[in-house]
């Protein structure tokens, strides 16, 4: 089983494009943060620091495109600060939400455990459209979203080689990459994500 531990924020900027920033605090290469975006024309980009780390993800989630890139991120109480490539980012962190309040009440070994989260896909499916637990992470694997807290995120300013992507805005459509999508309203989870072979 490979485990990643730490944050996912979803955005969706006024221009069209969404992304999904995965900060990565523990994983089996170590600490890193990825970005996965998509424009208003459905092109699918993700923004990798390694080849290594492009390669895994790129394995498990579907792209029309992977750059190597020099990939930074800054996470504090208040902000989500991610420099990219070509892609700046800033996402101000809100209150913590009533879902979220609820998920850090169960046990956390329940909370990322690939039984549990099995069994309560079909219902985060209708809490939350577009959003499951577990699916196919493609090659005969299976990955598991083990979701611990939630916050909103009330604002965002993104840029995409020094040009405005505008602010923030609900992820509408849809991602694309894999089995599910980040939820319509801007935020930022804390998760662990298990990919089990």
């Amino acid at each position: 089983m490979d485990r990643f531990r730490g944050f996912i924020a979803g955005i969706g900027t006024s221009s069209g494009t969404r992304m999904v920033v995965g900060h990565w605090l523990e994983s089996p290469f170590g600490a890193f943060t990825d970005v996965m975006m998509e424009n208003a024309a459905g092109s699918r980009l993700l923004l990798a620091p390694s080849q290594e780390i492009a390669d895994y993800v790129s394995g498990t989630y579907s792209f029309d495109a992977v750059d190597v890139a020099d990939v930074e991120a800054r996470l504090t109480a208040h902000q989500l600060l991610v420099s990219a490539g070509p892609l700046r980012l800033r996402a101000d962190l809100g209150p913590r939400t009533l879902l979220g309040q609820l998920l850090e009440r169960v046990p956390p070994a329940v909370a990322v455990h690939p039984r549990w989260l099995g069994a309560v896909s079909p219902l985060a499916g209708l809490l939350v459209r577009g959003v499951r637990t577990s699916g196919s992470a493609g090659g005969g694997r299976r990955e598991y979203y083990g979701v611990r807290s939630i916050r909103s995120l009330t604002g965002a300013r993104a840029s995409w080689e020094g040009r405005d992507l505008g602010g923030l805005s609900p992820i509408d459509p849809p991602v694309r990459f894999g089995f599910s999508s980040v939820p319509p309203k801007p935020q930022i989870v804390a998760v662990t994500t298990s990919i089990v072979s």
